[in-house]
């Protein structure tokens, strides 16, 4: 049998237990963290990064992040642009202050270094002779072409509308007006260097059978490959129609165009 003062001590604990959750009473920490308070990198990655890039870096329709040899070849700098400031006039948002978006400096750099962290290989590139991540000239589409026919045509196809009953990783039209119209200058020289391993996507040195891609090849076939879009999807390329892509790509080219 319970002594009154047992009974006494047993209700004030209850009282004091319970006081710490009234309604409307603040707490002994925050019941949720402020967004900008954020710097769990699995956490901003999910939220800002995956619809696009796919969970765990891959298997989005945006480029594969998780991919040592591209993290390596566009390095810290140039990925922590991206995503600051986006990429104008296509589908990558701005994420940075500066540019209107709603992470903060230091949540930017935090995706970026948890990216670095968890999917990239230290000395991946060493040894290796990677063309440069901006192109410095002006490419040539005619030398393109037959860059891409000798490099590119087994998996798809010699004028890059794919290989019927080919192997298993071949893929689709790589000319298809909306999928050009979709995709910068800049990602196709990023998918072209780095590749895409999840779909036996080779990088810029081909498979076993052939040999590295250089420089000025990887500048010729993005610049055959802008020369295929066109101007308005939906409708007929005319050769003035191809003329004027042409004369664009210089200018585009030369400024390392997204």
């Amino acid at each position: 049998m319970k002594t009154p003062a047992k009974i006494l001590a047993a209700v004030l604990l209850s009282a004091s237990v319970g006081c710490n959750h009234l309604p409307g009473k603040p707490g002994l920490r925050p019941e949720t963290q402020r967004p900008d308070q954020t710097h769990d990198f699995a956490t901003l990655y999910k939220t800002n990064c995956s619809a696009c890039h796919g969970d765990n870096g891959k298997n989005g329709p945006a480029l594969p992040l998780n991919n040592p040899v591209y993290l390596a070849w566009a390095g810290h700098d140039a990925i922590q642009g991206i995503v600051s400031n986006g990429v104008p006039h296509r589908l990558m948002p701005a994420f940075g202050p500066g540019a209107g978006g709603l992470l903060t400096a230091e949540q930017v750099e935090d995706i970026v270094n948890g990216m670095m962290k968890n999917w990239g290989k230290k000395d991946v590139l060493n040894g290796q002779n990677v063309p440069a991540y901006n192109p410095g000239s002006a490419g040539d589409p005619t030398q393109g072409q037959a860059v891409f026919q000798r490099n590119c045509a087994s998996c798809h196809g010699a004028d890059g509308k794919g290989v019927a009953g080919g192997p298993p990783h071949v893929t689709g039209s790589i000319v298809d007006p909306s999928y050009l119209a979709l995709i910068s200058s800049r990602g196709l020289r990023d998918i072209i260097v780095a590749g895409i391993p999840e779909q036996k996507m080779p990088d810029w040195r081909g498979d076993a059978s052939g040999k590295p891609m250089t420089d000025r090849e990887v500048t010729d076939v993005v610049a055959w490959l802008v020369s295929q879009r066109t101007p308005h999807p939906g409708t007929m390329v005319t050769p003035a129609d191809k003329r004027k892509n042409q004369a664009a790509i210089a200018p585009v080219q030369s400024r390392g165009g997204r």
